[in-house]
């Protein structure tokens, strides 16, 4: 660790050379909803990720990370995780956040979980997310965190000063109002689906990284508690006991439960809900444009 972003784009220019990294090009449009200006990123050609998912599989799809591709490692984030580029990806720099050993996705973080993801968030101002399940858009079984640069609404006019490292959805965070307690949680009245909102400050410069992964996962736990989301217990390990998924920054975690993966055909993974949509053709962007960015996280989501 030290010189993360560096790695990152080292590999990034390693992996493309080699053909390990398949970016999917993107034009780069923006939908006005709700007091958000979402960010959607319209796929120019997706033919090589086609080809990998549409391949008949004569046995199991194995597990990606076990293991990983060698020219897609970016570093060793912790004893318990390793960053890895996403070898599909549709937003730069992209990072996976992968468990060394095999975890499912369906286990809840743990203090290990948030360690790795902080040490990657002391040197990039980034978005770590969470797809808890198959129906939060997790694709794969394996346990992983995500995280991707700011700000993610790429060329938001306008921008500047502290707005040009914040998601799209944060324009309504001003209106969010907490309770009192160890981890205030908030509403937020602009969303139109269940969630748990709270501000929080994990001490990334003053904080031993125990300590802080310790105030990552109290505020994270006390989110699920807020949004009815239970942990399960089987052979030992902590499951969740309903899919989600969560955001995280520097400043801020957002849990949302899960009722389905996609709306008219249209998946929706965390960054759906911090303001950022990739549809897969134009007609998948006007179908959005039709039912409103907003109105589309209220299918997915849980209703209020």
């Amino acid at each position: 660790m030290g010189s993360l972003r560096a790695a990152i784009e080292r590999q990034t220019a390693h992996a493309l050379a080699c053909g390990a990294l398949h970016p999917i090009e993107t034009a780069h449009t923006f939908i006005d909803d709700g007091g958000v200006r979402f960010a959607v990123r319209v796929a120019e050609n997706l033919a090589r990720k086609e080809a990998a998912r549409l391949t008949p599989h004569t046995r199991p799809p194995r597990d990606p990370f076990l293991p990983y591709e060698r020219d897609l490692f970016v570093a060793d984030l912790s004893p318990t995780h390793v960053a890895l580029l996403n070898k599909f990806n549709v937003i730069d720099q992209h990072l996976l956040i992968v468990t060394r050993s095999y975890e499912p996705q369906e286990a809840l973080l743990d203090a290990a979980d948030f360690s790795a993801l902080l040490a990657a968030m002391r040197e990039i101002d980034g978005l770590g997310f969470y797809n808890g399940g198959a129906a939060a858009g997790a694709s794969q079984a394996h346990k992983h965190l995500q995280m991707v640069p700011l700000p993610l609404g790429g060329e938001v006019p306008a921008a500047t000063g502290d707005e040009a490292n914040h998601a799209p959805v944060e324009a309504l965070f001003r209106d969010a109002q907490a309770a009192q307690g160890a981890h205030p949680i908030a509403i937020v009245p602009g969303l139109r689906f269940r969630h748990a909102f709270a501000r929080f400050d994990p001490g990334l410069r003053s904080a031993t990284p125990d300590d802080a992964a310790r105030v990552a996962l109290g505020c994270y736990r006390a989110l699920l508690d807020a949004v009815d989301v239970p942990s399960v217990h089987a052979g030992g390990v902590a499951y969740q006991g309903a899919p989600y998924n969560l955001l995280v920054t520097r400043r801020w975690m957002l849990a949302v439960p899960r009722s389905a993966e996609c709306v008219e055909g249209i998946s929706v993974n965390s960054l759906g809900f911090a303001g950022s949509f990739f549809v897969r053709n134009a007609a998948q962007l006007q179908t959005l444009a039709q039912l409103g960015p907003m109105n589309a996280l209220g299918r997915v989501g849980v209703r209020r």
